[in-house]
């Protein structure tokens, strides 16, 4: 895999509901000061993505985050939860894509609220992703690259014309509190934004995965990250400060799961939201197709390294088919808060274990310097606790679910490591 189709995958699964959908959440939290949220979510991320690329380049493989918890812990309960809360957060992000293409689908109809057609609608392009990645990877990167340009370019046009509708005068919103809308929760609301920005941009620890298709993983892992993400930050300011200029803060609140689509009605007319919908559409498909690829590459490594259960039968392709099958229980299930929500929670923990792993135990083996990665965590645990509280508040139903999966899973990781235990264990009797 190429550079440019390494970027090409990477956004192609940030770029996606990643801006699409979480656009009025991250109103809801942070108001009109939106715009910076999704710059301070850049600023974490890019702290948090040193201890990754660090890693990933010293050691390229097809499951480097599952295989840098394993480094830095050893192959036992810790390594293999936090791995699968990874995997867990990377399928809520795959549900999060199929329920975003099926509201804006929906939405020229006005039917973007169905309870019914939404979750179906996502189970349908979810299962259609899996059929695309039957076809191997060389098509997955030749559609990436153009879907990507695709996106970057669609999207662009719609922050653009939106800010030359409301005036180049809006672009000094991202400088000064004039005519913002202050976080109803003020500095907590913010704060607790911020975390679901973040779910706009981790899609950079795909790229990780790539380490074994990727040609010289040593250099290019780390370009292609942060191009990647400095992508991704441009096109987010600008959107963000399009919508604003288009629309109040109720506003995008109220339209929260297709507020890029109401924003475009007011500075472009019917056709605006017809081109919004298309791109939306393209979005949302093309990331599926890129994170199902790179997720089902994490389940493969879990699986081998005995840290993830497979199929009863031996199966052809059953990463792709336990992967896909996940993300459809979930998009059927689950609205997009909680989606949102529960994913943050779950990539957040797992990104404090990463960076104190790195510090602790391998940071003179990859030549880390210590005070990156100590950041990261400060930083994480900045955003994460605002937002636990905030949420605790406002829907406590959603960490209960939380603390559910997280005690799912690490009784599926202890059963995995015992009964690899006992099987590495000779019978002397």
């Amino acid at each position: 895999m190429s550079l440019i189709g390494s970027v090409a995958l990477g956004t192609g699964v940030m770029i996606g509901a990643g801006i699409f959908a979480l656009v009025g959440q991250v109103a809801e939290l942070a108001g009109g000061w939106m715009p910076w949220a999704f710059f301070a979510g850049a600023v974490v991320v890019a702290f948090s993505s040193y201890s990754y690329i660090r890693y990933s380049a010293a050691n390229p493989s097809s499951g480097g985050i599952a295989m840098l918890l394993k480094a830095a812990y050893g192959p036992g309960v810790i390594a293999g939860s936090f791995s699968l809360f990874m995997y867990v957060s990377m399928i809520l992000a795959e549900s999060l894509l199929g329920r975003t293409f099926g509201t804006y689908l929906l939405r020229p109809f006005g039917l973007q609220d169905s309870a019914l057609w939404v979750p179906i609608l996502a189970v349908l392009a979810i299962a259609a992703a899996a059929l695309v990645n039957l076809v191997g990877n060389q098509w997955v990167e030749r559609s990436a690259t153009v879907t990507a340009a695709l996106k970057i370019i669609g999207i662009a046009v719609l922050a653009i014309g939106g800010i030359l509708a409301s005036g180049l005068s809006s672009l000094g919103r991202l400088f000064t509190t004039a005519d913002r809308t202050s976080p109803d929760s003020g500095w907590l609301g913010f704060l607790a934004g911020v975390t679901l920005c973040i779910l706009a941009y981790k899609g950079f620890t795909t790229i990780t995965n790539q380490g074994a298709d990727l040609k010289n993983p040593q250099r290019n892992i780390g370009r292609s990250i942060m191009i990647a993400i400095g992508l991704c930050t441009v096109l987010y300011l600008l959107i963000t400060v399009a919508v604003t200029g288009s629309l109040t803060v109720p506003e995008i609140v109220a339209a929260r799961d297709y507020a890029l689509a109401e924003a475009a009605e007011p500075a472009f007319g019917s056709w605006g939201v017809t081109l919004t919908v298309i791109i939306a559409i393209i979005a949302t498909l093309s990331g599926l197709i890129a994170s199902l690829f790179s997720v089902s590459k994490l389940y493969d490594m879990l699986h081998n390294m005995g840290q993830a259960p497979g199929l009863p039968r031996h199966t052809t392709h059953q990463s792709l088919l336990i992967t896909a099958g996940l993300a459809i229980l979930m998009a059927a299930f689950f609205d997009l808060s909680q989606i949102a929500a529960l994913g943050a929670i779950l990539y957040l923990a797992m990104d404090i274990a990463i960076h104190w792993g790195i510090i602790r135990h391998l940071r003179h083996d990859i030549d880390v310097k210590a005070w990156i990665p100590a950041v990261a965590i400060a930083l994480d645990v900045a955003v994460l606790i605002p937002f636990l509280f905030l949420k605790g508040r406002s829907d406590p139903l959603t960490l209960i679910i939380t603390a559910a999966t997280v005690i799912i899973l690490t009784a599926i990781q202890w059963f995995m490591v015992h009964h690899r235990n006992q099987q590495e264990t000779p019978d002397h009797s």
